[in-house]
């Protein structure tokens, strides 16, 4: 319980960043590697520790090859600061994926990485409505909204955003109070699509649809979500936003194709472990603007092929807890699973929102990326604890299968690309 109060404490110092605002910022106390390290001595000292997933073992080694890869090209300075910039990502990966062990917990977690969604929702409405928001941070240039540290970019906002949608959909849900608790949520989640339309972010209203047609998809099959996610694609072309100039000619989607081929180039050229971690704009003007790009021309195939598991994992076992359906005869029991299916149907679809957006941006090593892995994981070691039926994955088991759909992973970006290039 103590670990989880601390873990809790540094997960709302990551998301709300009060120790960015310029009051405190000014103070110069460290307050959220405090809290990590609190929460971190928290976990060494706690009797429950878990490893039981393959995210255990990758993460670990997906950092120590961002380090190779700076080694590799002789800059030892350049590696030192690569362990010391992922580090944060590791360690909150295994504290909240530990620290989340029971259901409740899970739903705990859930609710404050909505409520802190709200309050930054909250701060763009009216930094739209007055320029400037509480935290003393104004729109961008082009009016767009953001918030504070590592949500200053728009885009970054927007992604908060977007895996918040499912999570507050959900505790709607649950209903209670009269109907109050899903007023509250239901109304909550129209507060965030405002603030996805203020962030006014391409990636994010993407994400959107992506997360509507992977709902429909699990419910009522592929040709529906096809059909209502091409629906809800020309209702957002028609909303007044950036949506508008999508398209392959255009010249910020055009930026995006070059950097994507640029990168494919520097994986060419490197393909073992990379140009290196944080190297990209030395080959190109440009960052990635693509998740998957970035890691393959930075790390390799050595570097993409621990991340792209990973990642793949993750879907990997919310989709097996929301398709499993075993058999039981005791009601409490039906009533269990049921509540688990759901959990893992929103973490199923959060992902797919978070890496919809991600495909479009450079967030390859981004803190949100792994908080959202560690509640994935957490989830599915929770439920196979619960119900043992399910079965365990064992990464040796899946080696062959792993790097078949890496290989396929890259082939298939590499013709993608030779599309757009031909289609622009």
């Amino acid at each position: 319980m103590m670990m989880f109060v601390f873990v809790l404490i540094y997960l709302m110092l990551v998301l709300l960043r009060p120790q960015d605002y310029p009051q405190m910022a000014d103070l110069g106390i460290p307050i959220l590697p405090m809290a990590m390290v609190s929460a971190l001595g928290a976990w060494v000292f706690s009797r429950e520790k878990r490893f039981n997933a393959p995210q255990y073992l990758l993460l670990p080694m997906f950092h120590l090859v961002l380090c190779l890869s700076l080694l590799a090209i002789g800059w030892m300075e350049g590696a030192v600061g690569a362990f010391l910039y992922f580090l944060p990502c590791l360690v909150s990966f295994f504290l909240l994926a530990n620290a989340v062990n029971t259901p409740a917990y899970t739903r705990t977690i859930m609710t404050v990485i909505v409520l802190c969604a709200f309050v930054m929702a909250a701060h763009g409405w009216e930094q739209a409505a007055t320029g400037v928001g509480w935290t003393g941070q104004t729109t961008v240039e082009d009016g767009r909204i953001q918030y504070v540290g590592i949500f200053s970019d728009p885009n970054d906002l927007g992604m908060l955003f977007v895996i918040s949608l499912p999570m507050a959909a959900y505790l709607g849900s649950r209903g209670g109070l009269l109907g109050l608790r899903r007023l509250f949520w239901y109304c909550g989640c129209l507060l965030l699509f405002y603030g996805i339309y203020l962030t006014n972010s391409r990636g994010s209203f993407l994400a959107v649809v992506a997360m509507t047609a992977v709902y429909i998809w699990i419910q009522r099959g592929a040709i529906w979500a096809a059909m209502l996610g091409a629906g809800a694609m020309v209702v957002l072309r028609m909303m007044p936003s950036r949506l508008d100039e999508l398209n392959v000619q255009e010249s910020s989607a055009s930026g995006r194709i070059d950097a994507w081929y640029e990168g494919m180039q520097m994986f060419i050229t490197h393909p073992v472990l990379g140009v290196g971690a944080g190297q990209f704009t030395q080959y190109h003007y440009l960052t990635a603007h693509n998740s998957i790009i970035l890691v393959l021309a930075e790390t390799g195939i050595i570097g993409f092929s621990l991340w792209f598991t990973f990642v793949g994992y993750g879907f990997w076992m919310m989709y097996r807890i929301v398709r499993f359906e075993p058999e039981f005869e005791d009601e409490d029991d039906i009533v269990e699973w049921q509540e688990a299916r759901a959990m893992a149907l929103v973490l199923l679809v959060a992902q797919a929102g978070f890496f919809a957006a991600a495909f479009f941006l450079s967030r390859s090593y981004v803190i949100l990326l792994y908080l959202l892995a560690a509640l994935v994981v957490a989830h599915h070691s929770n439920v196979l604890a619960r119900f043992p039926a399910l079965g365990e994955l064992r990464l040796g088991n899946h080696l062959v299968r792993w790097a078949v759909l890496t290989a396929g992973a890259v082939v298939g970006f590499y013709v993608v690309l030779k599309v757009l290039l031909a289609m622009g």
